[in-house]
């Protein structure tokens, strides 16, 4: 949607036709070529003023998935060019060619031309994303080559249960949830970039670690400020600008001290004689001939990429799931039929758990992390729904207006998994696609989808969810992505005896006084934090980086 605010801004007061004009609803298919085809001057919209005024005025920063839904019916699912239909969706991705291009994520860019950094996957186009996208896809994106990752995942959904065992109030409430699960989701991507654990789940999380997350909720928000403010302006207001540089500063310095932690130590490996090999993703890229830039710029993408999808879907699964306990119990009952005795599933058993997929597959409906993708067809006009759309245009697919659209999904705002699993009820393969479709869908998808399994099932084995005591209603907002627009707190009442909980990074210890004394250790390490005595995980020039402070405002409350 951040195509939507830079179009408006960039709207000229001598324009010939407002820049936000729509298309009237249309779902037909049409023939190759242009004869009678209307362009983009014929298409009908609301007024510009109205719609800047709705952005800045009436806090439309952080509901712009909302405007998708609200303007469609009176307007229909083109906006210059933004679609909301899953028929026209799917005439434009397969017309995208060999290398699909999405919006320029212009700031990204211009951060990365002003620090000297090469672009990764989710900057980079053309020929420089193929090949960097054709290495990873060995390894991210072949069923047999994610299965590998199931024993380093469980072992953070190990400490992830730990957590929350040790996070519980009396009453079984853990607050704010999707905080633990941020750090769920940073802690499981880095296992499978590093091979290493960076302490998300800890007691006391490392003040490094705690600081690259702060930067990337802080950047998400200055991504929305820095690409609506013109060039100029950054001059005149510069702390927004400034800030955005020191957030992805943090960022890359952070992954850059652990990619050379780990080449450090393999290097050393080698001068001794010994065989190295890894299966984590930062030593494959280093074995392919990619510049070390390029490896910083790929590894720093991916973890930011892979912490917002799983913290936003697994607190939203279980939100969801708290409230509808009867769909709990059954997945419940689906998860111990398959695993019998044991209790930790593999990839294998998720792959017999149908009700589990699709419950992540409605959740990913009513929530995508991503609610409006864009594309950008650079190698010539192509036509959409009856309109010729120039080379080069913007164009924004709106995701959460069409899994939400009431003529494609019957009671599109009720969470209900069993529509996926229902063979008379068939819906557009393009009306919920929350991955993308075709080369450039999310090249992580089957790493976060195995993790969303694994932590789910394990959870409910452990845990009945009930949905906060207080009987708060917690709605989506937008900050850049689809996030909670407040604090979603969550009961977690044991299902079975359990001895009392370890901190994560103490789980092993059999020490019975730790046991006995866990509140004092625990009060004892926050004291330790508030006086900065920190025991750091990662040693390096990324300490020193400025910590940016989080931000509150209308456009990304924090």
């Amino acid at each position: 949607m951040l195509m939507m605010l830079q179009q408006a801004l960039r709207v000229s007061a001598r324009g010939a036709f407002p820049l936000l004009k729509w298309m009237e609803r249309c779902t037909e298919r049409v023939s190759a070529g242009h004869q009678g085809a209307r362009t983009l001057d014929q298409m009908p919209g609301p007024n510009v003023l109205s719609f800047a005024w709705d952005l800045f005025a009436k806090r439309g920063l952080s509901r712009l998935h909302e405007l998708q839904v609200r303007s469609m019916p009176s307007f229909g699912p083109i906006l210059t060019v933004h679609i909301a239909d899953p028929g026209l969706i799917e005439q434009v991705l397969r017309q995208e060619g060999l290398h699909p291009m999405r919006s320029e994520l212009s700031s990204w860019k211009d951060y990365r031309q002003l620090r000297g950094h090469h672009y990764g996957l989710l900057t980079a186009e053309g020929e420089e994303w193929q090949t960097v996208r054709s290495l990873l896809g060995k390894h991210m994106l072949r069923p047999k080559a994610v299965e590998a990752y199931d024993q380093t995942l469980n072992s953070v959904v190990s400490d992830l249960i730990d957590k929350l065992r040790f996070s519980r109030k009396k009453s079984g409430l853990v607050p704010d949830i999707a905080s633990e699960f941020y750090r769920f989701g940073l802690e499981g991507i880095s296992s499978v970039l590093f091979e290493s654990r960076i302490g998300c789940l800890d007691p006391v999380v490392p003040e490094e670690t705690e600081r690259f997350i702060q930067s990337i909720n802080t950047m998400f928000v200055m991504t929305l400020l820095t690409m609506a403010m013109p060039q100029w302006l950054h001059q005149i207001f510069p702390k927004p600008w400034s800030i955005f540089c020191q957030c992805w500063d943090y960022m890359f310095d952070f992954a850059k001290g652990h990619i050379d932690q780990r080449m450090a130590a393999e290097a050393e490996k080698v001068s001794r004689g010994e065989k190295v090999e890894g299966r984590y993703l930062t030593y494959f890229l280093s074995q392919t001939g990619l510049p070390m830039k390029t490896v910083y710029s790929n590894v720093t993408e991916l973890l930011l990429a892979g912490v917002d999808t799983i913290s936003s879907t697994l607190s939203w699964s279980l939100y969801e799931l708290s409230r509808h306990p009867e769909v709990q119990s059954r997945l419940r009952g689906e998860v111990l039929k398959v695993l019998g005795d044991r209790r930790i599933p593999n990839a294998a058993d998720v792959a017999q758990m149908p009700l589990l997929k699709a419950t992540v597959k409605e959740v990913l409906r009513l929530y995508p992390v991503i609610p409006g993708n864009a594309r950008v067809i650079t190698e010539r006009d192509i036509q959409v729904g009856g309109y010729v759309i120039p080379k080069k245009t913007l164009i924004t697919l709106c995701h959460f207006a069409t899994s939400r659209d009431p003529a494609v999904f019957q009671s599109p705002d009720e969470f209900l998994p069993e529509r996926w699993l229902n063979r008379d009820q068939s819906h557009h393969p393009y009306a919920s696609v929350p991955f993308g479709v075709g080369k450039r869908s999310c090249i992580g998808r089957r790493i976060a989808e195995l993790e969303l399994y694994l932590a789910i099932s394990r959870i409910l084995l452990e845990f009945d969810v009930k949905p906060d005591p207080g009987g708060v209603s917690v709605k989506p907002m937008t900050r850049t992505l689809l996030v909670p627009e407040s604090q979603i707190n969550l009961q977690f009442i044991e299902l079975r005896p359990s001895p009392l909980p370890l901190p994560p990074s103490l789980s092993s210890s059999s020490s019975s006084s730790l046991l006995l004394n866990m509140d004092a250790l625990y009060e004892t390490e926050r004291t330790k934090r508030g006086a900065g005595i920190i025991s750091h995980h990662l040693q390096g020039s990324c300490l020193d980086a400025p910590s940016p402070q989080r931000q509150n405002s209308d456009l990304g409350q924090e």
